[in-house]
């Protein structure tokens, strides 16, 4: 009998709800520390269409204070280049308090995801949907440091 290999484990497919994206772009605090992990590679970061609308259609509320071209340049050189867009294809309506937040599940389960980090109570009341788990920030960073 052979040893057998054990190769790297693989990187957590997470889809960031909303709230947490704008965060971890903009303010300061434990959403912030994800940035690094999707930026070096450690997670993988899936994205779809309309994740990404609605993404850039919160970062472009008043109270955020960015113009168009600073929210493309946010999006373009902090976001696009660091993620792993899906083709969504599954509609699901999992969500019956707030079906907008369907897609983040449509995009997990498309994309093959092992978290969706989010602080909605709706996503949160669902974890976990199918194999999916989802985790508040707190929680998936607390992971992601006993796995180092």
């Amino acid at each position: 009998m052979g040893a057998e290999k054990i190769g790297p484990r693989p990187k957590p497919r997470t889809v960031l709800d909303t709230n947490v994206l704008v965060s971890a772009l903009l303010f300061y605090g434990q959403p912030s520390r994800l940035v690094p992990l999707w930026q070096q590679d450690e997670i993988v970061f899936l994205i779809s269409r309309d994740v990404l609308n609605e993404y850039l259609h919160v970062l472009a509320y008043p109270k955020f204070r960015l113009t168009d071209t600073e929210i493309k340049a946010l999006v373009d050189s902090e976001v696009l280049p660091f993620t792993e867009p899906v083709r969504v294809q599954t509609r699901l309506r999992a969500v019956a308090e707030d079906p907008s937040d369907d897609k983040f599940l449509e995009l997990a389960v498309e994309g093959k995801a092992d978290f969706i980090i989010s602080s909605d109570k709706h996503l949160l009341r669902l974890s976990p949907y199918t194999r999916i788990e989802i985790i508040p920030v707190a929680g998936f960073l607390e992971r992601m440091d006993r796995l180092k």
